[in-house]
């Protein structure tokens, strides 16, 4: 009985997959797979007793973790990346090493830090793929995340890698972001991110690479109603499960990809794609605007409008500018400085100098509103205006298309959590892309 639904659910999980990846001759494609796999440390076999994990079973973890493998192995994706992988069970570790590397997968694994017993796992296909570099980002913050980068050479024989003059490169990241606990851990997350793509901006200026194709992949902890969500489409990321089902912000209640602790369902997990034409703005710029962002949700949070928040970081004076002294405050009474997970000093000044457009050292109203209250509305620069435009540099390069994405189980394409899944408390999503040239766009430094 047993096997024949596995057999069922298999076909029902693939077949999308399947048939986007179509003849391997005509239209070949690379498929990636992100999947948070519940670790057995996390994992609760008794909601009234907290303290019984799968952990101190070894027949229900090695049981569901080959379940895990026996799906991975099905779908053979060209990329994997888990979350919560028990890092610190050397049998377990031993196990996923085994079956993926006989899959012909090479494989890195990295532990949280601090001895938090989970971490990540990424393995690539050897006949996709050959390895250029192997970054590790530890975040060392009060949730010891951390984050991998691989950077990777496209050896499959597709059509569109065949000239030696385009780029035939990505960069892979795998990332478990920290849980929101509180609402102040919510900047912890922002940080998390940035120090991401902070490591990948660094990577790429250190190598001399021009743009090219980044996938992250992974459990953000967050979703398309939040700050992080804003910050990565700030810098040209899309969500590639939204982009294959043409769904928009309005579409966020259609989807869920997590049942958490607290029995909530909600979408937190995101394959992103960054084109090689889809390079915005610098960093730091998308940086200030998505902390401002933060900032005004809190304010409007607290039901202030626009003039009320102006007055707010004026700080009682009765002039119509915001002093330094006053936009700190303002900060620390928000909660997003004063204690060990805020902002730093020198993010705080790096805030300031971006508030004070004309370096007159204080704020006034047009500045406050163009930067803090509408950070997100700033227009992208004018070189990416003209690459749109057709016009400056059309150097070509490979990108790709997002032809496919499938969350399984099904239940949780329609907003859903089925009662009777037991492989995680999250479902695993699986995008299906195709190879494409396309102009690179080049950012300024």
């Amino acid at each position: 009985m047993r096997s024949k639904t596995k057999g069922r659910l298999s076909r029902i999980g693939s077949y999308a997959i399947a048939s986007s990846v179509g003849d391997h001759h005509s239209q070949p494609c690379i498929t990636c797979t992100t999947f948070n796999i519940l670790a057995p440390i996390y994992k609760r076999l008794n909601q009234k007793d907290p303290s019984c994990r799968e952990s101190d079973y070894r027949a229900y973890w090695l049981t569901r973790n080959q379940r895990i493998l026996d799906w991975l192995l099905c779908e053979r994706s060209s990329i994997i990346c888990l979350q919560e992988f028990w890092v610190g069970n050397e049998e377990l570790v031993n196990i996923y090493e085994k079956r993926l590397g006989d899959a012909g997968y090479i494989n890195f694994k990295l532990a949280r830090t601090n001895n938090r017993g989970d971490g990540l796992l990424t393995a690539v296909r050897k006949d996709y793929f050959r390895v250029l570099n192997y970054r590790e980002v530890l975040f060392n913050d009060c949730g010891d995340r951390v984050a991998q980068m691989l950077h990777v050479e496209v050896v499959a024989p597709f059509p569109e890698c065949r000239s030696n003059d385009i780029h035939q490169e990505i960069l892979i990241v795998n990332t478990h972001l920290l849980f929101p606990h509180d609402a102040s851990l919510s900047i912890v997350r922002l940080h998390q991110v940035y120090k991401i793509l902070q490591c990948v901006e660094s990577y790429q200026k250190e190598n001399k690479l021009s743009p090219l194709p980044i996938i992250l992949c992974g459990d953000w902890n967050g979703s398309k109603r939040g700050h992080v969500y804003e910050f990565l489409r700030s810098q040209g990321f899309v969500s590639s499960y939204d982009t294959a089902h043409q769904y928009t912000d309005a579409d966020a209640h259609k989807w869920v990809s997590h049942r958490n602790h607290r029995g909530n369902i909600c979408g937190v997990d995101f394959i992103w794609l960054l084109n090689p034409i889809s390079y915005r703005k610098l960093l730091k710029t998308s940086w200030s605007e998505a902390v401002f962002g933060m900032f005004k949700y809190l304010l409007r949070k607290a039901s202030l409008t626009d003039k009320d928040a102006f007055a707010f970081l004026k700080d009682g004076n009765n002039c119509d500018y915001v002093t330094y002294s006053g936009f700190c405050e303002a900060l620390r009474l928000l909660n997003l400085t004063g204690h060990k997970h805020g902002l730093t000093a020198e993010e705080t000044v790096d805030l300031w100098v971006q508030a004070d457009i004309d370096g007159n050292g204080v704020v006034d109203y047009e500045e406050f509103q163009q930067r803090i209250w509408n950070p997100w509305s700033e227009q992208r620069s004018e070189e990416c205006d003209k690459l749109e435009d057709g016009k400056g540099d059309r150097k070509q390069t490979i990108g790709f298309s997002v032809k496919n994405a499938v969350l399984f189980p099904p239940e949780v394409e329609k907003g859903r959590w089925p009662e009777d899944y037991s492989l995680s408390d999250h479902a695993r999503l699986t995008v299906v892309f195709s190879p494409i040239r396309m102009p690179c766009s080049q950012l300024t430094t």
